[in-house]
Formats: C-alpha cells, structure tokens, sequence
C-alpha cells in the first residue's frame, strides 16, 4: 500500500500540496475546528510542534466543519484565529470534509488504516489525531478526548 506522504491535499490557498514534502519525517494529522471545547487543544499540538521539529516532526492541521458547525470561518480567518490566539506556526490546509461523500482522500485513507474504537471508521468529532511514522505509515488514531502531551512518549518512540 501507498505510502501517507505519496498523497495531495489542498492547501489554505487552495494549491495542491504534495505530502511528500513531509516524506521521512513523522507527522500528526489533525482535524481541526476554532470554536470546540478542544480548540485549546492548539496550544498542545504546538508545543509538541516545537518541541520536535528539529528531530523531523511536523504537525499537520485540517480544519473541519462537520461537527456542530465548530469551523465556520474561510481559510484567512483560520490563520488568524490561530496565529494571534495560540501561536500556531505548523501547516493548517484547506477546510475539508472528514466524513461523508465529500470526505478528503487524506482522511478516507487514515480512517481505513486506523479504525477507531470496535472498528469504526467515522470520525466522531474535531480534534482526532493520527501518528504517522517515518515510512508514511499510519501508526496510530487518538480519540479528540487525548491531549496532545499524552502523545509525546509515541511521538519520541518514532523519532
């Protein structure tokens, strides 16, 4: 099976993205929303983005509009929000479906190699992060309920 990184996404300027920018590195994709109860999530993600990007970690945000209309804004008023209210420097992508007919390919493919819990594929709800090791293989799918300092020990295993 293809590689995470053999695929394209559609960044916030609405460019094809290439995945294999990232390829050797380990990456968390997340889908992301402003206006959850784990949007303060954003400032975990970017410690963690920090803390190893020198080691060839790379967060990766997808903001999503699916559930409860939690993402509401265009792609500059994302990049505003997280820039001035968490600092957010890693990558935020175009506004994308995660479930559904319309769902990003990105998503289907993390989904079917990482099923949630008693094997569903659906992504419950914002905030649901998945661990890709240095091959672009997906590794591990967390609930949104996981803060992102529980990710660390998984995170240091990869790197």
């Amino acid at each position: 099976m293809a590689a995470i990184t053999d695929l394209r996404v559609t960044g916030a300027d609405g460019a094809a993205v290439p995945l294999d920018r990232w390829k050797g590195q380990v990456l968390l994709i997340v889908n992301t929303a402003s206006k959850c109860g784990f949007t303060p999530q954003y400032e975990g993600l970017e410690a963690l983005h920090r803390r190893y990007a020198a080691r060839g970690f790379e967060v990766l945000g997808f903001p999503c509009n699916q559930f409860g209309a939690q993402e509401p804004g265009d792609a500059a008023e994302i990049a505003s929000f997280c820039s001035l209210t968490y600092d957010v420097t890693f990558p935020l992508f175009a506004k994308i479906d995660v479930n559904g007919a319309d769902a990003d390919p990105l998503f289907e493919r993390l989904k079917a190699d990482a099923p949630g819990l008693m094997g569903t594929k659906a992504i419950k709800w914002n905030f649901t992060k998945f661990l890709i090791d240095r091959d672009g293989r997906t590794v591990r799918r967390y609930a949104p309920t996981t803060k992102p300092e529980e990710l660390a020990k998984d995170i240091e295993a990869l790197l």
